[in-house]
């Protein structure tokens, strides 16, 4: 194979990106808005412009291969010095950049929102997203009095309002946690209920891991005696790794502190929460609101699977 240069397109290297990411060339279509053929295509018109091989095929797959993986972060800079240079020509005329305005709680900027993100730059390119954080009050406010165009928030009985789109991305349990130092870092399971002689760090009211530990300790029957209450997860956690007090955490902060343990609670005190993007009704229609809905649809599916 030789070097063909004019072989090598960005709409190719958007491609390319777009597979490393989802690893699937279904995924990558729907993404794309392309066929599968097309996908396909355009990988193996990459490599023949480059001269060497990405990908391996094993059965039905396509598997990156080394020269794969060394070309992701210069693919990504070409497209990202390419996008920066369409936004200074766009400045300069005088055009604006479509924007999102996205709101999340802190606990998603871990996993979901950054993979959120990056496929919904890969749909959208010429989209410049913001993002706010906070809690599921303050952020469901924002989105009512449209300081967001969209939140993802914990998706309950209190948001469900038909003047909103809800797009359900995963389900999430609450574990009790507590420093790995702690002998109960080693229990398979907590009954809450015994828990009345530990001290608690929790969130302030707003926030929907908040009223899930609420729920808990109704039904173990006692008021959690508090050592803190914050107004960040990443705080909370850092606060009992520390050895500060124990906690009521979801899933997903698992691994984010290695001196947390997250230990399952017996049934009876388990509750769950959904994590879903809320849209106005109104604006769905909207280019942006579309391509961020779809990419949501798409992770959902993913987390189900």
């Amino acid at each position: 194979m030789q070097w063909n240069d004019d072989g090598v397109t960005f709409r190719k290297l958007a491609v390319f990106l777009a597979f490393m990411h989802y690893q699937a060339l279904p995924e990558v279509a729907q993404a794309m808005g392309l066929s599968v053929v097309s996908v396909h295509r355009a990988l193996h018109s990459l490599e023949e412009a480059l001269g060497c091989r990405l990908f391996a095929r094993q059965g039905r797959q396509l598997v990156a291969l080394d020269t794969a993986h060394q070309l992701v972060p210069f693919a990504q800079r070409s497209l990202a010095e390419c996008q920066r240079g369409i936004q200074r020509v766009r400045d300069v005329a005088g055009q604006m950049t479509p924007r999102l305005r996205l709101g999340c709680l802190y606990s998603l900027t871990l996993h979901s929102i950054p993979k959120l993100i990056i496929g919904l730059k890969l749909r959208e390119p010429r989209l410049d997203i913001t993002l706010t954080t906070g809690s599921n009050r303050d952020l469901l406010h924002d989105l009512e009095q449209g300081r967001v165009d969209a939140v993802v928030v914990g998706a309950g009985a209190a948001n469900t309002s038909p003047g909103l789109v809800r797009v359900p991305l995963f389900d999430d349990e609450l574990y009790f946690a507590v420093s790995a130092a702690s002998p109960l870092a080693d229990a398979r399971e907590i009954d809450l209920a015994q828990m009345q002689d530990q001290s608690f760090v929790g969130l302030s009211e707003g926030f929907v891991t908040a009223e899930g530990a609420r729920k808990a300790f109704e039904q173990a029957g006692f008021t959690p005696r508090r050592a803190l209450e914050v107004g960040d997860v990443f705080t909370l956690i850092n606060l009992v790794g520390q050895g500060v007090g124990c906690s009521l955490l979801p899933g997903r902060m698992r691994g984010f502190n290695p001196a947390v343990t997250l230990v399952p609670l017996r049934p009876r005190y388990r509750s769950t929460q959904t994590i879903a993007l809320l849209v106005p009704a109104t604006r769905e229609s909207e280019w942006s609101l579309r391509a961020l809905v779809a990419e949501c649809r798409m992770y959902g599916a993913q987390a189900a699977g």
